[in-house]
């Protein structure tokens, strides 16, 4: 595992606590996993994501990842509909580690309420949560 110092944290993403980070896109955003979840989770395996329509409220589980260490469970930064899906993961789960913050994205979602963003954490608070 990286030193904190040396995981990358872009200031132009949001955070959950349970370490999804999210990018807006317009009406969409865009959700994976932050630079310190893959990292700790080490190299990913398997990931299990929802069906494109389907409606999951904020803080519902929305699919799981799978390393060679342990299963998590994936949650929803805000409430929506699932839009996209990065299909490439099937065969790929290794680009959460590779390129989380890119080619790793896991689903995009058009928020039912765009207001719970204002709810997420920005890169210094992410950070200072995982300092603490």
């Amino acid at each position: 595992m990286k030193d904190i110092g040396e995981l990358i944290f872009p200031a132009d993403l949001q955070y959950t606590e349970s370490h999804e980070w999210i990018r807006t896109e317009g009406e969409s955003v865009k959700v994976g996993l932050s630079d310190y979840a893959q990292d700790q989770l080490g190299d990913v395996v398997f990931i299990e994501l929802p069906e494109i329509g389907e409606s999951i409220s904020r803080g519902a589980e929305f699919g799981t990842v799978e390393s060679v260490k342990a299963v998590s469970d994936l949650y929803m930064p805000v409430g929506g509909e699932i839009v996209a899906v990065n299909s490439t993961l099937e065969a790929s789960p290794e680009l959460v580690n590779k390129s989380p913050y890119t080619d790793g994205w896991m689903i995009e979602i058009r928020p039912a309420n765009p207001d719970e963003l204002d709810d997420l954490l920005n890169s210094n608070a992410y950070l200072e949560k995982l300092k603490g």
